[in-house]
């Protein structure tokens, strides 16, 4: 099977010809083309039974490598389930105009972070509003996720709010929103404010100079630009409310540790092209498209976040600075069990009762278990991107 790291090296040399790599997509390519091989080191596994035995690689752990996704999010889910309120939920998501794409690669990080501001500023706004929740200034739980890419992998920033319907008054007491129990607030509303609070930011940003390297600097393309974010329309879509608590995390492990593209996305890579399935229609269809290899790896390196920049954050009452305190007075406010701090699961415990797999389990003979005979060091340093000569076996270097 034909994987994001097989695109990397087939198409390194030559994409990297022609263009350079920030310090975040160096590492993250690095990391992307070393993981689960040789390079990171390892164990061997035997079984204590039939004899079989195998490597197993260490994983690179970039939260932009599409392998080590799922292990990322599962243990996140896990510290989430104590979270989770036993109320209806709903999905929205806040999107970004597309003109706001080259200021976002030149200022990342300002971007996020407005982005996050204004959609968090206008969601608790309205959730403090006593015509949408029954009482004022009540306290929300919300999380956003960012997510920068369409499903053929071209700029397209956003973030997905997945928001318990209902607020914490400031006398303890659960409220739950005025017109449906699973109803939060009419788009069309949340839209003005968001854009209006994106485009206040924008303006204090560049009076203060915080902008300075934004392609629409000078003064005529500025003005153009504001032009077209105002007449543009900013899109805040909301999905169907979600159910109980089972639902709600089966959701948001869609979004909260997603790569721009999964391996099992990518079909074929020949002929200098890349092949992959993108989403045809809304009842869950699919069709191919086809990219030349540098185009496509310029268009994953897109979304390469800043290091250090958070895409999950949350706000209301499960930020950190209140949570333990305002958590446990939504749980009594709703009569349910409070959360054990102390029942955290090992990972082993936790695949074995999830997934229904024994990590432990020898593969061969299924009766025996495996045991460690045999210990790898990684390498001190990773090859450069762009080499041909990354090991790929399967035994060690």
């Amino acid at each position: 099977m034909a994987t994001l790291a097989d695109a990397l090296r087939r198409f390194g040399a030559p994409y990297l010809a022609q263009h350079f790599l920030s310090t975040p997509q160096a590492k993250a390519w690095r990391g992307i083309v070393a993981c689960r091989t040789p390079a990171l080191g390892g164990e061997r596994l035997a079984c204590d039974q039939c004899g079989h035995s195998h490597w197993q690689y260490h994983s690179c752990r970039n939260r932009h490598c599409p392998q080590c996704g799922t292990r990322a999010k599962d243990a996140w889910l896990q510290g989430r389930l104590a979270e989770v309120l036993p109320v209806p939920y709903a999905h929205l998501v806040f999107t970004l105009p597309h003109s706001l794409n080259a200021l976002y690669g030149a200022h990342p990080r300002w971007v996020t972070d407005t982005l996050f501001a204004s959609a968090a500023l206008t969601l608790s706004e309205f959730a403090a509003n006593p015509k949408w929740m029954g009482v004022s200034g009540g306290t929300p739980a919300f999380s956003l996720v960012l997510h920068t890419w369409t499903q053929d992998l071209r700029r397209h920033l956003h973030v997905h709010a997945v928001m318990a319907c209902g607020v914490l008054d400031q006398q303890g007491r659960w409220s739950t929103p005025t017109r449906k129990p699973d109803f939060l607030f009419p788009v069309h509303a949340l839209s003005k404010v968001f854009r209006g609070k994106f485009m206040a930011a924008l303006m204090a940003a560049r009076r203060d100079g915080q902008i300075a390297h934004d392609p629409q600097w000078q003064d005529s393309a500025w003005r153009e630009r504001q032009r077209q974010l105002y007449q543009h329309e900013w899109v805040v879509y909301a999905k169907t409310p979600l159910g109980g608590a089972a639902q709600v995390l089966e959701y948001l492990s869609r979004y909260t540790h997603r790569t721009a593209i999964s391996n099992e996305r990518i079909r074929s890579i020949n002929d200098g092209q890349v092949s992959f399935t993108v989403r045809a229609d809304d009842k869950g269809g699919k069709r191919r498209i086809r990219l030349g290899g540098t185009e496509f790896v310029r268009r994953f390196l897109l979304h390469v976040l800043p290091t250090g920049l958070k895409r999950i954050r949350h706000y209301g009452m499960l930020a950190s600075s209140c949570k333990a305190v305002k958590l446990d007075a939504a749980r009594q406010a709703l009569r349910m069990p409070q959360g054990n701090p102390n029942a955290i699961e090992s990972a082993t415990d936790f695949m074995a009762r999830v997934a229904k797999i024994d990590v432990l389990q020898c593969p061969c003979c299924r009766l025996g278990r495996l045991r460690i005979t045999q210990v790898l060091s990684g390498r001190r340093t990773l090859l450069e991107p762009g080499s041909t000569v990354w090991p790929q076996g399967r035994g060690p270097p």
